[in-house]
């Protein structure tokens, strides 16, 4: 994992000065807009969705903006697909035209009960507001540079899409990438991760014949070759080899970019990683933290005793059962992969969940 991400990040400095040969010319984005900007990851199943509106109420921060183009960008770049200096620019220029989109409300998602809607953010009167400003461009580029808002932008995979990011926004930009413990994701990733239906927005390539998702380069074969459980479980076995390899491979300045949050540590007490989160955003919690907090049921006494939402039954959440602990939980997820896995994949699983719990879970269960 290291000697890729390290032939990514060599790749993208060699071609940043280089034209593209097709064409004799160069992709550019020498402007920005965009100042501070920070993208929050994980896989399926992560707790995303919690912490985003959270994030929104520290200072200057933006509500969650999905942009599924930013991701589809650096997917082709980590599979070759697009040369450095495009990706790069096209990276500036996406996230300039968030943050300007934002400031007017546009492409605002007015959805009632979507994650990302304006309703299931503390701050839904600021983006009505901008609604009906009658402002002109040149009135809200100013806006930006006084106020200096913080651009959020959600994907999946930050970390191992992670490098053209860095090439592109250099120091503006702060990587949060969300884990857990892999029994709670893989039962939500086991219908997602071998998806080919119209509404899997995600990047394939052809391996062999069948269509393989973008994270499945390096592993084509056993892809293809396992059953739906087991994709789930090597899936996450290889972002969880990912992410130490990554951070191993960064730099100094680059590692402190970069903030790993154990979800469960987050919701059973929350502070001390907002306190980091000050520092590591360089803005500060407002009133509005501890509110979105209680709606968010953090602090929590159980890990699993979260918002009962129907988008969140529909992948898969359960209520903890009444009298259980952490161990209990953990084992009725075990056991429903069990009965779906091999026992090559439940073997892989068991390992992953060991050395999450040692990593991570220490004096939790």
């Amino acid at each position: 994992m290291e000697s890729l991400r390290r032939g990514l990040m060599e790749s993208i400095v060699e071609e940043q000065d280089l034209a593209v040969r097709d064409s004799g010319k160069t992709i550019i984005r020498q402007t920005s807009l965009a100042g501070q900007i920070v993208v929050v990851g994980g896989l399926g199943g992560c707790g995303k969705s919690l912490f985003t509106p959270v994030f929104s109420t520290f200072e200057r921060v933006e509500i969650q903006k999905y942009n599924y183009n930013l991701e589809h960008v650096c997917s082709l770049s980590l599979l070759d697909k697009i040369d450095a200096s495009t990706a790069i620019a096209m990276i500036r220029l996406l996230t300039d035209l968030d943050l300007y989109n934002l400031m007017i409300s546009r492409d605002t998602n007015l959805r009632r009960k979507d994650c990302s809607s304006i309703w299931q953010n503390p701050h839904s009167w600021r983006y009505l507001h901008r609604l009906f400003q009658a402002d002109d461009g040149q009135t809200i580029v100013k806006r930006i540079r006084e106020t200096k808002p913080i651009l959020q932008v959600l994907v999946h995979h930050a970390l191992m899409l992670s490098a053209p990011l860095l090439a592109a926004l250099g120091g503006r930009v702060r990587i949060i990438e969300i884990i857990r413990h892999p029994l709670y994701m893989v039962k939500q990733l086991y219908p997602e991760v071998e998806r080919t239906d119209p509404r899997a927005f995600t990047v394939f390539f052809e391996h062999k014949g069948q269509a393989v998702p973008f994270f499945a380069k390096g592993w084509e074969d056993t892809y293809v070759q396992s059953n739906g459980m087991d994709k789930a479980i090597h899936y996450i076995e290889r972002c969880s080899q990912w992410n130490p390899g990554y951070m191993r491979g960064l730099s100094d300045g680059e590692r402190k970019q970069v903030l790993l949050i154990p979800f469960e540590r987050f919701v059973l007490d929350p502070w001390p990683i907002l306190r980091q989160l000050e520092t590591f955003l360089n803005t500060g919690m407002t009133q509005a933290t501890r509110r979105e907090l209680r709606r968010q049921k953090v602090p929590r006494r159980l890990i699993a005793d979260g918002m009962d939402r129907p988008v969140y039954r529909r992948c898969k959440w359960e209520p903890p059962q009444r009298g259980t602990d952490e161990r209990r939980e953990l084992d009725r997820r075990r056991a429903y992969a069990k009965e779906l896995a091999t026992d090559a994949g439940m073997e892989l699983l068991d390992r992953m969940s060991r050395d999450y719990e040692a990593t991570y879970l220490e004096g939790l269960l």
